[in-house]
């Protein structure tokens, strides 16, 4: 595993003064679309999360398909949730976060370092990121075209960029709308976007091929008959299945880490993945 140093760092990101050994922020402050509270409401629920659990194992087993140049940068990462599972993947990670909720639980969490700005607060240098992650992000960012192009001048040639977004307009609910999210993606549409701003996409494929239907059932109906209301208590419980009802829905999921580890595409579910490089 390769340390990064504060050093190396700063070299890298010139935007960034130093809050504690480990914790980097910027002064100048940007808005973002995503409510700063929902990191503190879900840093207990992650752990337990049938959903961010499996979607951990994909990215970490993406990872070890297509080996990212170090230190791998997770952008947004949130409470880190995606960042621990890689850096206990023995990967160096680097945790940039915008809202200071989130960096701060990062930190906790043992990640280090993190970085607490937007790219553009840290004054990332063009082509000097080894490798990024972008972790259900992008539908956060109102300008997606303007951001990626952004990712891919950050990028080092031949840099790697991992990818997940959730799919679909079909599946738009009000969980959508309280999350900060502008919009859901089709899958061939995203990678069209990519390829014509010079990503080479290695692979792709969708993720939770079990859940549209019951999204679809339970949320975007409900949620276009004015039905569906935003509850704490509901939302944590679809996160936590039952022992029953897991032994089910974990056999799909197991079916899933299969044919990842295969290279093979599945060719609908709620989220996709995909793993892109910036060419030589």
């Amino acid at each position: 595993m390769k340390e990064i140093t504060s050093t190396s760092l700063q070299g890298i990101a010139t935007g960034l003064k130093v809050k504690e050994p480990g914790f980097y922020y910027s002064s100048n402050r940007s808005e973002v679309s995503f409510p700063e509270d929902i990191h503190a409401d879900f840093i207990n629920l992650e752990g337990d999360s049938f959903w961010y659990q499996h979607r951990n194992r994909c990215i970490v087993t993406a990872l070890e398909l297509f080996p990212p140049q170090e230190p791998f940068f997770d952008i947004g990462g949130g409470n880190g949730v995606v960042a621990l599972a890689i850096q206990e993947a023995s990967t160096e990670v680097v945790l940039v976060e915008p809202t200071m909720t989130g960096a701060r639980h990062a930190f906790q969490r043992g990640i280090q370092p993190v970085i607490c700005a937007t790219l553009a607060e840290a004054k990332i240098r063009e082509g000097s990121l080894p490798s990024v992650g972008l972790f259900d992000v992008l539908e956060h960012i109102e300008d997606d075209d303007g951001f990626l192009a952004m990712i891919h001048r950050y990028l080092l040639p031949g840099g790697r960029f991992y990818l997940t977004v959730p799919t679909f307009s079909s599946l738009w609910s009000i969980e959508d709308v309280n999350s900060g999210h502008y919009r859901r993606y089709a899958p061939r549409q995203l990678i069209a976007k990519m390829e014509s701003l010079d990503f080479e996409v290695e692979f792709n494929t969708c993720l939770f091929e079990v859940l549209p239907l019951p999204i679809f059932l339970m949320r975007s109906i409900p949620s276009r008959l004015g039905l569906r209301k935003i509850d704490r208590k509901q939302t944590h419980g679809e996160h936590r299945v039952r022992p029953g009802k897991f032994r089910l829905l974990n056999w799909f999921l197991e079916r899933e880490i299969k044919k990842l580890k295969q290279k093979r595409k599945i060719s609908c579910g709620s989220s996709c993945l995909i793993v892109a490089r910036k060419p030589s």
